[in-house]
């Protein structure tokens, strides 16, 4: 399948707007590419963000826009300014200059195939910092797999094994079944890059043979090929959790990084919505805890937990055009 903003197909929901004509699609983004912040990060996982920083690129628009969002100011596509591509691949080189561990593409999914054109030009021009793909985990395999050669580092969430919680929650009842095709190809693509590959043409399962490395550290523990599977605890949800846990770990293993975030944070207006009166506090000690011992239990190993009091708002930046 060709990829294309009009009609746009680029992620599942395929809603077919204009965007070439200035049409917004459910993203709410058209055409132009929108970033609302490029800058050195160190909020992300250690083995990410490293001593040096993450050079993230907040992009705006998102086609879930969760009823919980830290990143709702951008998400609604109402902060952000148009760039060029040309003009994204230049914003790549200045982070690389000013020392970012990697470059970082938050929520790129709306715009896969012009980042991945700017992505090409930045590497002509002299990037040669790893490319993180941080994206919601509800994607097409399609555009998962047009990154190939292109993306090291595949940061991905998986939010939902539960349907009915991914329609109440990101209206994509959908959510379960795409995330793990997407996660099905972004875990191929790492083991499976060009370079990597015993031969041109081989195939192989990956949810039984692991035998190319699927993660890969430099000295100083930055990630420079690999998965990394985000999962969010909401309050009130530990067998979602639990059950995400258990899919990633029963099919993937070691080969891919597990990162348990207990950050959630009850964002402005959701105690406006009584249907979603879980979400109404933070992620308890109790609750938090009893999910890293299921982790445990299972026998995962590779993980990243959080310890403290990580539910602040203070981990969300300010998208104030910084560096676009």
């Amino acid at each position: 399948m060709n990829l294309h903003t009009s009609p746009c197909n680029l992620c599942p929901r395929e809603c077919g707007a204009d965007r070439d004509a200035g049409e917004k699609g459910y993203c709410r983004a058209d055409s132009s590419i929108y970033v609302a912040r490029a800058a050195l990060h160190y909020w992300e996982e250690p083995c990410i963000s490293g001593k040096g920083g993450s050079g993230t690129v907040f992009f705006s628009g998102c086609n879930l826009r969760c009823v919980y969002c830290q990143n709702h100011e951008i998400a609604l596509g109402g902060a952000g300014k148009p760039v060029t591509v040309e003009r994204l691949a230049e914003i790549f080189l200045e982070l690389q200059d000013k020392g970012a561990e990697n470059i970082n593409l938050v929520t790129p999914d709306h715009y896969v195939t012009a980042v991945a054109k700017a992505v090409r030009q930045a590497k002509e021009q002299g990037l040669f910092l790893p490319i993180v793909y941080n994206g919601s985990g509800y994607e097409k395999p399609e555009a998962i797999r047009s990154l190939a050669g292109i993306v090291d580092v595949f940061l991905t969430d998986f939010k939902y094994m539960d349907a009915s919680l991914a329609e109440k929650f990101s209206h994509a009842p959908d959510y379960p079944e795409r995330a793990k095709r997407a996660l099905h190809e972004m875990v191929y693509i790492i083991q499976n890059r060009p370079s990597d590959m015993d031969a041109p043409g081989q195939t192989v399962d990956i949810t039984s043979d692991f035998k190319h490395p699927a993660l890969c550290f430099d000295d100083n523990g930055i990630l420079r090929r690999g998965v990394i599977v985000r999962h969010l605890l909401l309050p009130g949800h530990k067998k979602n959790a639990k059950d995400v846990i258990r899919y990633v770990h029963e099919t993937y293993g070691e080969s891919v990084i597990l990162s348990i975030m207990n950050q959630y944070t009850p964002v402005c207006g959701i105690a406006e919505r009584t249907d979603c009166k879980e979400l109404y506090r933070k992620v308890t000690r109790r609750e938090y805890e009893a999910v890293v011992e299921y982790a445990i239990g299972l026998g995962v190993k590779n993980a990243l937990i959080q310890e403290g009091d990580t539910a602040k708002e203070s981990f969300v930046p300010a998208f104030d055009g910084e560096g676009v």
